[in-house]
């Protein structure tokens, strides 16, 4: 099989180098490696840590990099999305004009998620409108959060040749078989939702269900998702929900946690990052070991104001393993199962068709097709509804140039709901945010 041209969008961004130790080390079908960025510094500085990593290793995908969006894309089979609308930067203003209306500004869900999204679905859906003329039969893989709403918005000039991935789902999929005492590959899961939205609710070995099993089971809170849900609260829904639910069924407690803590999240991998990136352009020495020192600090981290402590999963098994396996049973027509965001396709009754959902899917060298669901738990139907709205509202705000949709986007989700705050709300953003100066 040739060689395939994988194009990374957001290519000098800090976690390039896990999607690049995929394809060192796995059966990958990719051997020319193209990044972009709009950051020439961090292009030079990512691309050293790639060179380093590498190691001489023989059969390693050879790296470029450019500033040029059609330079990159031209000629693509793979195009991998992972792009961050004004940066760090810009999270730290999204969580922090939240906090100061006392809403959670977490950079997918609530006022900080719709105000990523405001200013990232237009230049999504440019550099999908890009793609679609430069390289047509490329396969569009989305990681830019917020994922399945920028999913949707490309969709728009993609249709099914873009979809989104996430590594929560899969995570959560994993840990759960481990609890259970199985091991990968003996047993399938149900999952269904939205991206940072969704509830793993079987597990089936055969035509069984061990779920009921794991939450009647002491290992129940064996697991990441089992602490920071607790068992009382898994056994009442009967699933076990993605690790962001979190930041709905503890919406006060996570905001007052976020305003007495010293810095947000953001303000933390702004901070970590800045001083990373400019040691990796001013020190000598291997700057793959450099960058992997700060990963390791990053990735123990993730979650810590929940008092989960370090993950179970802080060793990888993340979004750069789902990748690869999505490039590769795609170029080599190899059937696999996965979980997915694509176009709904009547997979869940509540949501339209065109809805993109976060359900497992099957690949091969068609694309990816969502497999027979059991659906939506009941308890989850409405708070999914309520955000597909507020998708399609910040979709459609987003098209229109329409202050007064972003409004009613920013109030109609369950976090804010009131139409004072999120008038507030739109104006600090656009105040601080000058890619939402289109709003008017």
């Amino acid at each position: 099989m040739p060689g395939k041209r994988l194009v990374v969008l957001g290519g000098g961004g800090f976690r390039v180098p896990l999607v690049y130790g995929a394809l060192l080390n796995g059966d990958s079908p990719i051997s020319e490696v193209v990044l972009h960025d709009v950051d020439g510094s961090r292009l030079t500085a990512i691309g050293r840590v790639l060179r380093d990593q590498a190691g001489g290793a023989v059969g390693a995908p050879s790296v470029e990099a450019t500033t040029d969006l059609t330079e990159a894309l031209t000629g693509a089979d793979f195009v991998f999305s992972a792009i961050r609308v004004h940066g760090l930067e810009g999270r730290v203003i999204d969580e922090r004009v939240a906090l100061g209306e006392g809403v959670l500004g977490q950079e997918t869900v609530g006022a900080g998620g719709i105000a990523y999204g405001l200013r990232t679905v237009p230049v999504a859906r440019a550099i999908a409108r890009r793609i679609s003329l430069v390289a047509p039969d490329a396969w569009v893989i989305n990681f830019t959060n917020p994922a399945g709403l920028v999913t949707e918005a490309m969709a728009e000039f993609l249709g099914d040749r873009v979809i989104g991935i996430c590594d929560s789902p899969s995570a959560l999929a994993r840990r759960v078989v481990r609890a259970l005492g199985l091991t990968r590959g003996t047993a399938t899961v149900e999952y269904a939702g939205l991206n940072h939205l969704g509830w793993l609710t079987a597990v089936r070995e055969g035509k069984r269900d061990l779920l009921p099993q794991l939450l009647a089971s002491p290992a129940l809170e064996s697991f990441e998702e089992g602490r920071l849900f607790g068992a009382d609260r898994l056994r009442s829904l009967g699933a076990v929900p993605n690790e962001y639910l979190h930041y709905y069924y503890d919406n006060e407690a996570v905001v007052r946690a976020s305003l007495a803590a010293g810095e947000t999240r953001g303000e933390f991998l702004l901070r970590q990052q800045r001083d990373c990136y400019d040691m990796l352009t001013t020190t000598e020495g291997d700057a793959y070991e450099a960058w992997d020192a700060v990963r390791r600090q990053r990735d123990a981290t993730y979650m810590a104001m929940e008092g989960l402590g370090e993950r179970d999963d802080a060793e990888g098994g993340g979004y750069e393993d789902v990748a690869l396996a999505l490039m590769l049973a795609i170029a080599q027509d190899a059937r696999q199962e996965l979980i997915l965001n694509v176009r709904n396709r009547g997979t869940l009754a509540d949501l339209d068709d065109d809805a993109v959902v976060e359900v497992p899917c099957v690949v091969d060298g068609s694309g990816a097709r969502p497999l027979p669901s059991g659906g939506l738990p009941s308890h989850g139907v409405e708070l999914v509804r309520r955000i597909k709205a507020t998708d399609r509202a910040v979709l459609t705000a987003a098209e229109t140039g329409s202050r007064v949709l972003a409004v009613r986007a920013m109030a109609a989700h369950p976090l804010i709901d009131s139409v004072p705050v999120a008038r507030r709300l739109i104006d600090a953003y656009q105040e601080k945010l000058p890619e939402l100066g289109y709003l008017s």
